[in-house]
């Protein structure tokens, strides 16, 4: 116990930078689809292009900004970060001064949200190759899994407190927000113990490629059940007429917050790969319960138990990426690891959406399912290898 304190209490700094980082994410992307209606004007297409800028450039930049934190340490990683997330905020602001003229405000907004996605990138992968760096990779499960709640956490606080200031001063408390939280924690993790970036010749990224490939595969597969609860698991209560569909999220998010502090230490205990296979199996389970549910209480236990297997899913297969990663490269890794779950979820909303339209909306969610338990095979490989000698 005092083992996990002291692990908790050298992650917290960098816990508090995910936060306010995906925290001012989160507010954005509750109220820019007021703003860019209500204020500029637009339809869905440029809602679309002005929310969407801010995942593509996350996505572009996960590669560089895990090099970054290699070479130049992931304190300067997370630092830069909170700089360009600030810098965002100021982009927010010029987009108010020009609203006169909505073309070229949105083309401002578009700006600004591509350079909080480049924030976002450093920001997390900086903060979780800091993490691994200050308390070593025997605890990288407990790395993952709770800089990850911290994330998880910030999304969810960031809608209503997105929408109490945008109902008090508009997108202009919005912006000075994103000004002043991250520079605010920028001063606060300045006196911390830097980590000095790789001294040694860095490993090539085809061996970085494939120290990834089979956990990300991994990771991909399961995400795709978060994909789903996120995009229509609101659209299944109401086409069931059941009430309170925003209940399933909650019921998501909740278990998956829950179990990652209670059981965040497993990974390291039990090892990735088994943990990942155990927890995709239940996430398999509570996507299949919500497909087959005729009583909401039973889809709410299903989308439980998919936030229960999601939660140690990413860290374990995670927890893979560490192990099989040169040192000198984790931070690229990591950033490669987590454009997997970008990619997963960019692609999780159409593709899903396609099996809805032809068989329903039940259907999405057994064909999740059936999709996740794919992640307990790829678990199974990684153990078969792990166990093979080299030759």
């Amino acid at each position: 116990m005092t083992a996990r304190a002291n692990v908790l209490v050298t992650l917290a700094p960098k816990m508090a930078v995910v936060f306010v980082g995906f925290l001012i994410a989160g507010m954005g992307i509750t109220v820019l689809p007021i703003h860019v209606s209500s204020d500029l004007g637009f339809g869905t297409f440029v809602i679309g292009l002005i929310t969407g800028s801010q995942f593509c450039a996350s996505l572009m930049t996960r590669l560089w900004a895990g090099d970054f934190a290699d070479r130049k340490g992931p304190k300067k990683a997370v630092i830069l970060g909170l700089s360009l997330a600030a810098a965002a905020g100021a982009l927010y602001l010029a987009s108010l001064i020009t609203i006169s003229q909505p073309v070229w405000s949105a083309a401002i907004l578009v700006a600004g949200r591509g350079v909080l996605g480049a924030g976002e990138s450093l920001i997390i992968t900086g903060s979780v190759a800091w993490g691994l760096a200050t308390v070593g990779s025997q605890h990288s499960g407990k790395v993952i899994a709770w800089i990850g709640t911290a994330m998880f956490g910030a999304l969810a606080a960031g809608a209503p407190i997105g929408s109490a200031l945008f109902a008090m001063q508009g997108f202009a408390a919005i912006a000075a927000a994103t000004i002043l939280l991250p520079l605010l924690m920028a001063a606060m993790v300045a006196p911390l113990e830097p980590v000095s970036g790789r001294s040694s010749p860095s490993a090539s990224r085809l061996s970085v490629i494939r120290a990834v490939l089979l956990p990300g595969l991994g990771s991909a597969f399961a995400s795709l059940g978060y994909g789903s609860i996120l995009a229509f698991s609101s659209l299944l209560f109401i086409d069931r007429q059941w009430a309170d569909g925003w209940l399933a999220v909650t019921s998501f998010a909740t278990a998956l917050v829950a179990s990652r502090i209670l059981l965040g230490h497993l990974p390291d205990r039990l090892g990735g790969p088994v943990t990942a296979l155990v927890f995709a199996f239940v996430e398999a389970i509570g996507l299949v319960t919500m497909g087959l549910a005729s009583q909401p209480i039973v889809a709410l236990a299903g989308a439980a138990l998919v936030g229960f297997g999601y939660s140690l899913v990413f860290p374990g297969f995670g927890i893979a990426v560490v192990r099989a990663a040169p040192p000198e490269n984790r931070g690229m890794a990591m950033g490669l690891y987590s454009a997997c779950l970008d990619v997963a979820l960019a692609f999780s909303g159409p593709v899903l959406g396609l099996v809805g339209d032809h068989a329903g909306l039940p259907a999405i969610f057994l064909a999740s399912g059936a999709i996740v338990s794919l992640a307990t095979f790829v678990a199974l490989l990684i153990m078969r290898r792990a166990r093979v000698p080299a030759a």
